[in-house]
């Protein structure tokens, strides 16, 4: 099942991969989440090999994959859909034109100018039934194209960004964005700006049927529901740097530090 498909069934629950480790890929695929998030911009992986590898390890256990990449570069954007990746999600999207510039890399004409070619895995390499109507069909109606709002110029430009032909969701990162206003930064919006910001994107998200992409830290029963609530239907649950960070701290002072009576 894609994972277009999965979001029509309501919110579909993700973890990011900050390593390269292609068994972190398997493992979330494994315990049955909806779509692992693989970066390129702030993580040790490159777009060739290692983004590769990993893209086949969600394949290997089912999991849809979409890549942050870099940029609105239209090549870097092929290259990950071309090795398998559902969407891609693109950081620091500002104006119209950048959101633009996404759909016209992701997607293929009439809806975009993404080049083509059939020896890649997404169109299984040309090989047995290979169809040239089919393969473009299948992809613009599969891939997603998910812009991040992390910036108050996004903000300014809301409305013509979300009115854009080919976006699919949004991303919404309270990190930068707090750091692009000068408020505390963390995973909260606790500053009234960056809930103002939220708000109104998730306002007009859901007048024009697109998704909100959000991480939700720490992923609990209450803030997961408070999240939907608030009409997140994309949740990022953690990355797997954080949850063995915390499982490390956990064992640490909860039953090491006890144990030397520390």
């Amino acid at each position: 099942m894609t994972l277009r498909e999965r979001m029509k069934k309501g919110p579909v629950f993700g973890i990011t991969v900050f390593t390269a480790a292609a068994c972190a890929v398997e493992a979330i695929g494994n315990w049955g989440y909806d779509f692992v998030y693989l970066d390129l911009e702030h993580c040790p992986l490159d777009g060739q090999n290692n983004i590769e590898k990993l893209i086949m390890a969600a394949k290997l256990t089912g999991i849809p994959a979409v890549v942050r990449v870099t940029g609105t570069n239209e090549v870097e954007i092929r290259k990950v859909l071309e090795m398998g990746a559902e969407g891609i999600v693109v950081p620091h999207t500002r104006t119209k034109e950048d959101a633009q510039a996404i759909v016209h890399g992701a997607k293929f004409p009439p809806l975009g100018r993404r080049g083509a070619e059939s020896n890649v895995r997404s169109a299984g390499f040309g090989g047995p039934g290979f169809s040239w109507a089919e393969y473009v069909a299948k992809s613009n109606a599969d891939t997603l194209v998910i812009p991040m709002d992390e910036d108050f110029e996004f903000t300014e430009n809301l409305d013509e960004i979300l009115d854009v032909p080919g976006v699919d969701a949004v991303n919404f990162g309270p990190i930068d964005y707090s750091l692009s206003i000068g408020a505390k930064v963390g995973y909260a919006t606790e500053d009234p700006r960056v809930a103002d910001a939220y708000k109104k994107l998730a306002e007009g998200a859901a007048k024009r049927g697109i998704g909100v992409m959000c991480p939700v830290v720490p992923a609990t029963k209450a803030t997961i529901e408070a999240a939907i609530g608030r009409g997140i239907t994309m949740l990022i649950l953690g990355n797997d740097m954080y949850h063995l960070q915390v499982a490390l701290k956990n064992m640490k002072t909860e039953v090491i530090d006890q144990i030397r009576g520390i």
